[in-house]
This record gives C-alpha cells, sequence and structure tokens, in this order.
C-alpha cells in the first residue's frame, strides 16, 4: 500500500447475490486520496515495528490488539489460507510493558485524517450495542 493506492478493485465484498461486488474501502473517508496520503504516517509506524518483530504488518496490528486488554479478540476476515496462517502467526508475537508504551506513544503521535465510515454507516455502528449501566 502507498498514498497512490486507490480502491475499487481487489477486497471485494458480494452484499446480494447477483448484485455484484464492490470494494468498501472505496467509500470509507479514511482512504480517500487526500487523507491516504495523510494516514500514511500509521502504517509507517506498523512498518517499523514489522521490521523490528520480523513479523507482516497486518500481525503487528493483531498482536497489538491482542495485547490491549484480555478481552479484546480482533476477528480478521480472510478468504485466503495463506492470510488465515498468517493471522494466527500474530498470536506468538509479543510486546514488552515498555514496547507497548513505546508503540502506543508512535500511534499517538499520528494524526488519523477523515472519518472512520462514510456518513451513512455511522449511524448503524453501535446500533444495536446496549447503553453502559
Amino acid at each position: 500500500m502507498s498514498a497512490d493506492t486507490r480502491f475499487g478493485s481487489g477486497a471485494s465484498f458480494d452484499l446480494q447475490p447477483g448484485a455484484g461486488s464492490f470494494d468498501f474501502r472505496a467509500l470509507v473517508p479514511r482512504f480517500e486520496p487526500e487523507n491516504l496520503k495523510s494516514n500514511m504516517a500509521l502504517y509507517a509506524v506498523v512498518l517499523k515495528w514489522a521490521q523490528r518483530k520480523e513479523a507482516a504488518p497486518a500481525q503487528i496490528a493483531l498482536a497489538w490488539l491482542l495485547a490491549q486488554k484480555p478481552w479484546i479478540v480482533p476477528i480478521p476476515g480472510t478468504t485466503k489460507i495463506a492470510h488465515m496462517e498468517q493471522n494466527v502467526g500474530a498470536a506468538s508475537i509479543t510486546f514488552s510493558a515498555a514496547e507497548l508504551q513505546e508503540i502506543n506513544s508512535d500511534i499517538a503521535s499520528v494524526e488519523i485524517h477523515g472519518a472512520r465510515l462514510p456518513k451513512e454507516e455511522e449511524h448503524v455502528v453501535g446500533a444495536d450495542t446496549p447503553p453502559k449501566q
């Protein structure tokens, strides 16, 4: 992935049989060309840690999630066995307390540009989640 990446083909989703497929990332504001250029700074953090841990970037992302809290369980989706095997390998990557502090600091230094979801989708996220008591 680079700042020049354009989404629209590749990872695609079939919403309804016969309706064709599309790449949802093409609709996500964070992946719009002007935002993607800025957000590549986060990818650079992940790449730095991938090199440091001798792992794939996806493994670093999953390992970081696993290290946050014991009840956080990432659910990566894939249609390729090789990606599934790579994802499973993330469970063997660990971060020391100092490394977690460092990676969290690296992440916090990046200003993310663009909304997480298209406006049309924001209202459905968490819609079925009961309020905290």
